[in-house]
């Protein structure tokens, strides 16, 4: 059980994206079950010893994490990501939770263009062109990627939190 837990977290370790158990079931001989089983283990180790880090399930897969108390010190480590603007944020709400959705949507639920926010959140690949409308135009149909997924720590658009004010 320690070698397999060694080499589970070995793979964790060196992978700078998240890795489904049934991947890792695949590389380390066992099963997913077991896989999922395993980072509670290693998990639970962490949080008895004091760990700054955890494992997490993000976009269908496990990925290692520090804890989010270090996020400020290890932001000096790697200078200040670009925080999304609060036109951003909403933006990127409105598509989470309406996908797909076209940009003439999104202008109307907002009240403005939303053009250049749309292809500021295309650049950081947060959303993504999921297909076209079939109607006059065939206009974009915009959704979440699986770097959303990441960046918001949720496993799927299911973990997303209920809304509160239905005008998104």
């Amino acid at each position: 059980m320690n070698e397999i837990k060694k080499r589970l977290e070995a793979l964790l370790f060196s992978s700078p994206e998240p890795v489904s158990p049934r991947k890792l079931g695949e590389i380390l001989g066992i099963s997913p079950g077991d896989v999922r089983k395993l980072v509670e283990v290693l998990n639970q180790e962490y949080r008895d010893t004091g760990r700054s880090f955890t494992i997490k399930e993000v976009a269908g897969g496990f990925i290692m994490l520090t804890l989010p108390e270090y996020g400020e010190l290890i932001e000096k480590l790697r200078g200040r990501r670009g925080k999304l603007s609060r036109s951003a944020l909403l933006t990127l709400a409105i598509i989470a939770y309406r996908q797909p959705i076209t940009k003439a949507e999104i202008d109307e639920i907002r009240g403005v263009d939303s053009g250049w926010v749309i292809r500021n959140l295309l650049d950081m690949g947060l959303i993504k062109v999921v297909g076209k409308k079939e109607t006059v135009g065939r206009p974009s149909l915009y959704g979440t990627t699986d770097e959303f997924l990441k960046a918001f720590n949720l496993r799927s658009l299911q973990d997303l939190p209920p809304l509160e004010d239905e005008t998104l």
